[in-house]
């Protein structure tokens, strides 16, 4: 779940400034580090076992979780039909990996779903849908060197979000988190908290209006722009004959040349 920022104190610190002039420096180093920055989109095989590799050490370098004897950590909703699963690269390497959950009434299963049905179903059943970014983790010894990473990870809700013309993003978090998501997405606690199956803390759900915040979001962080081919070649599915792209690279760069 989203509760795994590993370095969210010094990201929130880097990012939080109300200065303008600071936010702006902050705004083009993100941008920079997005130049050296690919996603992939992980379905099999050594991807996979890279990215459950990857959550066990963050979570449990930051005790979040219990140790176990694989080393790895996945659950069932990594296999259902309306996931998907990425890991972030800086310079080639992996750093972070994040799960999205495209949430709609006939595709209802998610983090948020699990620990909140009883809030979530019902704006499922009045024909809301939603994004539920999930099982966020980074390296970390690449976290303390750059709190970029965070930003760069969850560019992908913001995406998916556009892609899928999701109007809200659902958040289920550690409450000490909730700052980072109210001061980047501007979201709404909207649950009391709860456990949460595998994990220590518990959890609170906080909810996003992608339309309330887009405008606002993408002018503060130019760096969550993309084109709708990047957005595309990160959530369809290829075509018949056609192979997946191994990285995809970010197009916010596309929309800072062309300002």
């Amino acid at each position: 779940m989203c509760a795994q920022l590993t370095s969210l104190g010094h990201v929130a610190s880097a990012g939080g400034e109300n200065s303008s002039e600071t936010m702006s420096s902050f705004a083009r180093n993100v941008s920079a580090m997005l130049e050296r920055t690919e996603y992939r989109r992980c379905d099999k095989g050594e991807d996979l076992e890279d990215i459950y590799r990857l959550r066990y050490k963050s979570y449990r370098s930051n005790d979040m979780v219990p140790d176990n004897e694989n080393h790895t950590i996945h659950d069932e909703l990594d296999e259902v039909p309306n996931v998907f699963r990425f890991g972030v690269y800086i310079d080639q390497e992996l750093v972070s990996t994040l799960r999205i959950h495209h949430v709609t009434l006939s595709t209802p299963r998610s983090p948020s779903t699990k620990a909140f049905g009883d809030i979530v179903r019902p704006m499922l059943g009045e024909g809301m849908s939603f994004i539920c970014p999930s099982r966020f983790a980074s390296d970390p010894e690449w976290s303390r060197v750059y709190p970029q990473i965070p930003y760069l990870t969850l560019r992908l809700a913001g995406m998916a979000c556009f892609h899928f013309n999701a109007p809200y993003c659902l958040s289920t978090i550690r409450e000490d988190h909730a700052g980072f998501y109210k001061r980047i997405y501007y979201a709404e606690k909207i649950s009391e908290p709860r456990a949460y199956p595998g994990v220590y803390n518990k959890v609170v759900l906080y909810r996003a209006d992608v339309g309330a915040i887009r405008e606002r979001s993408l002018s503060r962080f130019p760096f969550f722009r993309s084109t709708p081919m990047e957005q595309r070649m990160l959530f369809n599915a290829p075509g018949a004959g056609e192979l997946a792209p191994l990285t995809i690279l970010p197009t916010a760069k596309y929309f800072r040349e062309a300002a």
